[in-house]
């Protein structure tokens, strides 16, 4: 009967504390209004969880505002949605081209701790961009940054299964599934970057780029779409019902 008695009062004080503001302290006071975790004490501190910066990045979808102390530097990060940040308001990450990185490759930075990302193996080892003799509005954009509304465009213009854009549109990998296919622009950063990509794709289980043409999402009229060969950098277009141009999608972050 005691240890029934026991037990009740246990489970009464979880049910009570599952639904009510905590206080850590020493002196019996209630957590603050505004908090809900309150810890209070004046000769100890507040540890987060310590780990190495490869550590902290294998974290899988972090969540903004997320924190840990960084041991490889020395400092706390928190994560702020796109990037894991100092305390200082600077990019924590020390990331370059062709780190593996977010379920891909790293093949463009830009100025403000983000960039893109590319998957380690192609999606297809052909297939047609796909709707020929359909024009896709808004499906024009070239320069970095607008691979990702491309591919948007695409969808809601030719939502055909199986093609370019909507491989890398229902893609779901290592995680994420944000992939889509890359701008003009976007593909010729992974070409001038293939070299180090490729190393670190076969490094990770992937493979390396084909010599033959990859599609990017960028239109050139209803019936074909901007290509490039990733043997000597060429850029054409072809008809887009071509079925034998590789794909290789990216994600941004």
């Amino acid at each position: 009967m005691k240890k029934f008695s026991i037990l009740l009062s246990m489970l009464l004080i979880l049910a009570v504390n599952a639904y009510s503001q905590v206080s850590i302290n020493a002196d019996g006071s209630n957590a603050d209004g505004s908090a809900m975790l309150d810890v209070k004490s004046t000769n100890k501190g507040f540890l987060p969880p310590r780990m190495t910066e490869a550590q902290r990045d294998a974290i899988s979808n972090p969540v903004a505002g997320l924190q840990i102390f960084n041991s490889t530097t020395n400092q706390p990060n928190y994560f702020n949605g796109t990037v894991w940040m100092s305390f200082d308001g600077t990019s924590a990450e020390t990331l370059t081209v062709g780190d593996y990185y977010q379920g891909g490759i790293i093949f463009y930075l830009n100025d403000s701790g983000g960039g893109l990302i590319c998957t380690v193996s192609d999606q297809s080892p052909g297939t047609e961009w796909g709707c020929k003799g359909i024009e896709i509005s808004g499906a024009d954009g070239i320069v970095i940054g607008t691979g990702a509304q491309n591919t948007i465009d695409i969808e809601a213009g030719c939502a055909t299964a199986g093609t370019a854009a909507h491989l890398c549109a229902y893609l779901t990998l290592n995680g994420y599934s944000d992939w889509f296919l890359p701008s003009e622009d976007e593909l010729n950063e992974m070409y001038k970057n293939k070299t180090i990509i490729d190393a670190t794709a076969i490094a990770n289980g992937g493979s390396a780029f084909s010599t033959y043409y990859y599609w990017c999402s960028t239109e050139e009229d209803l019936n074909r779409a901007k290509v490039q060969y990733f043997d000597t950098g060429f850029k054409a277009v072809l008809d887009k019902d071509n079925p034998s141009v590789r794909v290789r999608a990216v994600r941004a972050f």
